[in-house]
């Protein structure tokens, strides 16, 4: 109630200007930062929960349940900044070897893993081992005819870009469309030489320009 006042500006005439009456005394306060788009009291909600999960995820191990235990190490490996660079590329290359390699990033897929390639194994490993869903999405939630069990559920997947528009309208939807088929090709590219693949550039772009034709016919 207290933040809510503050925010409030009582010197204005809410018959006359209700926004400034509600909101002026957080416009008077607070600068939407270089770094957002936004500004709003969930944003600075979240920073100052961020701050507190920081302080938790850095203390020592105290017999903490596993759950905390399972934080505490994802934490440390993605600020393990030096490891990552040492690593490199191999956890992307191990991730495509688990889901049976990537055609454009091969010289011979379709003689050496297509033929015992299955998709619906591929596409539970997806789910189950990096939380992806392609081309379904299935989890499990409350039965919205009966709240006291569980049920499975099919939906559709979210999309390569946020939205639909990003497909088919000109304008800015239509150059964030060309870079995001720059940008698959660039990691295609870049996959290819780490992997001691031949330079194929024509081919490439053949294959992620297939992809962006395949992104937008299940966006239609």
């Amino acid at each position: 109630a207290a933040r809510i006042i503050q925010n409030m500006d009582p010197t204005a005439d809410p018959c006359q200007d209700f926004y400034q009456y509600a909101c002026g005394g957080w416009l008077s306060r607070h600068v939407i930062p270089e770094t957002s788009s936004r500004y709003s009291i969930f944003d600075i909600l979240r920073d100052e929960l961020e701050i507190i999960l920081k302080g938790v995820l850095e203390t020592s191990d105290q017999g903490d349940r596993e759950a905390f235990q399972k934080a505490k190490i994802l934490y440390r490996s993605c600020m393990n900044e030096s490891l990552i660079e040492q690593r490199d590329s191999l956890p992307l290359l191990e991730a495509l070897r688990m889901v049976g390699d990537w055609p454009v990033a091969s010289a011979d897929w379709n003689k050496t893993k297509e033929p015992s390639w299955s998709m619906e194994e591929k596409l539970s490993i997806m789910n189950s081992r990096f939380n992806k869903r392609v081309l379904i999405d299935m989890f499990v939630w409350n039965d919205d005819r009966d709240s006291s069990r569980h049920i499975i559920y099919i939906d559709q997947p979210s999309l390569g870009m946020p939205s639909r528009d990003y497909y088919f309208n000109g304008g800015n939807y239509q150059r964030v469309r060309e870079a995001y088929l720059q940008f698959m090709i660039t990691i295609a590219k870049m996959i290819r030489e780490d992997k001691n693949v031949s330079r194929d550039d024509s081919f490439v772009q053949e294959e992620m320009a297939k992809v962006m034709e395949l992104e937008t016919e299940i966006a239609n």
